[in-house]
């Protein structure tokens, strides 16, 4: 029988398709994790901004809510205020630091 000089069938298949099939196989599964890391980092700020919005506007609710329970006349004078009036010999103080 003669001997063969190189790699064994099992050799080859090892060396050349296994291992790179592995790699290969490990390679998409790596970006795939950093690409659902990703997505979930966007998400997670996206739900916490929406957080603030809905601490926000429940804020905002709570103070209308009030104003409707004290009357007309109080919500006259919200919309007034709103606009820039003030009663009479009020001083009225506003923020330009804008913070």
């Amino acid at each position: 029988m003669r001997k063969r000089s190189g790699l064994s069938r099992t050799q080859f298949l090892v060396q050349w398709v296994v291992l790179p099939v592995l790699v290969i196989v490990s390679a998409a599964m790596f970006v795939g994790l950093v690409r659902n890391q990703v997505s979930i980092a966007a998400k997670q700020q996206e739900l916490q901004s929406l957080k603030n919005q809905l601490a926000a506007q429940v804020t905002e609710n709570a103070e209308l809510s009030g104003t409707l329970d004290q009357g007309e006349d109080a919500i006259i004078e919200r919309y007034a205020r709103e606009q820039g009036y003030a009663k009479p010999n009020e001083r009225v103080f506003v923020d330009i630091s804008g913070k």
